[in-house]
């Protein structure tokens, strides 16, 4: 295989978003009917590169080869016309528009050249589900009310409607049970077997060594490694390869010893929802930062959301200070103290249109109610106050929250929680779009937060921020606590290697 020329070529690929370059020079070669394996850690730049492969992002610099010839691939569309299709783990599927609709959508059959054809539609879908192993899937059904594994399968199909010569496939087991799997790798099998290459992304080592054939390793930007053969490297080489960062990560020093004296402020207790996470126990005292460490599809968003009251648990409950909340009310969690500030900020937290004002005021409008209207000098005033201790950058909260930095806006939200007067604070993904001097900031304020007595439950995709920021860590793999320690006896390694290949805690 190694032999023949490739089917793809990208050479020196760079990419840069402001402040951060995702894609330093990178080169990735893919043969045909290969599986080849893309693996790193979060933000080693694999999603970047997935993208400018499939058309969505224009590289900076760099050549893209396709067999042999130069290209451009100005959108997800040119890149389908000339082979190459790609499932993202985040489901690119219309909800309200039907399985045949979708496999179709934007190629559908015609008649007199305008005319969909429904019945055609159909006829080709249930051909290619039956082709992917699951006749049962009807092609007329709304691909909202599927579930997530079936989702997965009308993605495949939508990818096979075209003449597919390469497949990227982003985490594709994420939603899918054993069973599921093992027809997953039953189809990748056939289409490397039909010459189709397969480039695969996954954070499952026993995995890659099932079903691939080489591994190309990102980290910072960079391919560390290229064409590693994926049955025989071994797990300690991998993990060595995706750690170690570039990335300046200042954190601030913790307390001599860690809390521990004192009730906890949250208690979770026998907490699980199926499918997202196994029952769980932990309890974070005032003063505690305590982290969750886990790869994506662990359970780790879904666990904090679970305790916000955004989600309902199927089994146990949360308490704060001995009183238990009421499972999936957010009113009651925010009541009793609970403040989340979630992953997709600018989405599930902030109001973009509105001043800085209005956002941190937002979860605390009570207190500036008078007679049916709104004290605006109180709501300023309280606001202005907020923003200063935090050190919110302008200092006006007068304007827009979508004029702010990353880091500003992530303050902003921080600022909401602080004014209500929160108790425990849920951090989901705290430094996720934050240039590095702004992390150390906001690292600063957790730590002081937590110093004032301020009790912490932080999710971060990025090891090293929660060796450095938590006090006590929870390791997750797929769903399950593996391991519990105090952050100052874990290294980056030791925690990769318990969430990726689950070796039993020591």
């Amino acid at each position: 295989m190694a032999s023949e020329p490739p089917l793809l070529s990208m050479s020196g690929i760079t990419k840069s978003f402001p402040g951060v370059r995702a894609l330093d020079g990178v080169d990735l070669d893919v043969q045909a009917g290969e599986v080849h394996c893309l693996l790193g850690q979060n933000g080693a730049g694999k999603s970047t590169l997935i993208k400018v492969l499939a058309g969505a992002h224009q590289p900076d610099t760099g050549t893209i080869r396709w067999r042999g010839d130069d290209v451009t691939l100005r959108s997800p569309i040119a890149a389908m016309r000339l082979g190459i299709a790609t499932i993202y783990q985040e489901l690119d599927l219309v909800e309200h528009l039907s399985v045949a609709e979708n496999v179709h959508l934007g190629h559908e059959p015609t008649a007199a050249g305008f005319v969909v054809r429904g019945r055609a539609a159909k006829a080709s879908t249930a051909d290619l589900l039956k082709r992917l192993g699951h006749p049962e899937i009807d092609p007329g059904r709304l691909v909202g009310d599927l579930s997530a594994a079936h989702q997965q399968i009308v993605s495949m199909a939508r990818a096979l409607s075209h003449d597919v010569r390469l497949i990227v496939m982003d985490e594709p087991s994420a939603a899918l049970d054993p069973d599921e799997v093992d027809n997953l790798f039953r189809i990748v099998g056939d289409l490397t077997a039909a010459g189709v290459a397969v480039v695969y992304i996954s954070h499952r080592l026993e995995e890659i060594r099932r079903i691939g054939d080489r591994v190309t390793v990102l980290k910072d930007g960079r391919a560390v490694a290229r064409g590693l053969p994926a049955k025989s490297t071994p797990t300690s080489e991998v993990v060595s390869l995706m750690t170690g960062r570039n990335v300046e990560y200042v954190f601030p020093p913790r307390p001599a010893a860690p809390p521990a004296a004192g009730e906890p402020v949250l208690t979770v207790e026998n907490l699980s929802r199926q499918g997202e996470f196994a029952p769980l126990d932990l309890q974070v005292r005032p003063g505690e930062i305590v982290g969750l460490a886990g790869l994506v599809g662990s359970g780790r968003s879904e666990i904090l959301e679970t305790i916000y009251g955004a989600r309902k648990p199927d089994t146990g409950r949360v308490l704060v200070d001995g009183t238990p909340l009421r499972p999936g009310s957010v009113r009651a969690a925010v009541r009793a103290g609970l403040g989340l500030a979630p992953e997709e900020r600018k989405a599930q937290a902030l109001l973009m249109l509105e001043s800085v004002t209005r956002n941190v005021s937002v979860s605390s409008m009570s207190r500036f109610a008078r007679a049916g209207w709104i004290d605006r000098g109180a709501e300023l005033g309280a606001a202005r106050a907020a923003v200063r201790e935090l050190s919110l950058r302008p200092d006006n909260p007068d304007v827009p929250v979508r004029t702010l930095s990353g880091g500003n806006q992530q303050k902003a939200v921080l600022a909401r929680w602080l004014l209500r007067g929160c108790r425990v604070l849920l951090l989901d993904e705290p430094t996720r779009g934050v240039d590095v001097g702004a992390r150390a900031e906001l690292y600063a304020v957790v730590r002081r937060l937590a110093d004032e007595g301020l009790a912490v439950l932080l999710v971060s995709s990025e090891v090293p921020e929660v060796l450095g920021l938590a006090d006590r860590v929870l390791v997750l793999r797929e769903g399950s606590v593996v391991h519990t320690a105090p952050a100052r006896e874990l290294d980056e390694h030791r925690v990769l290697d318990l969430v990726m290949e689950g070796s039993p805690a020591s």
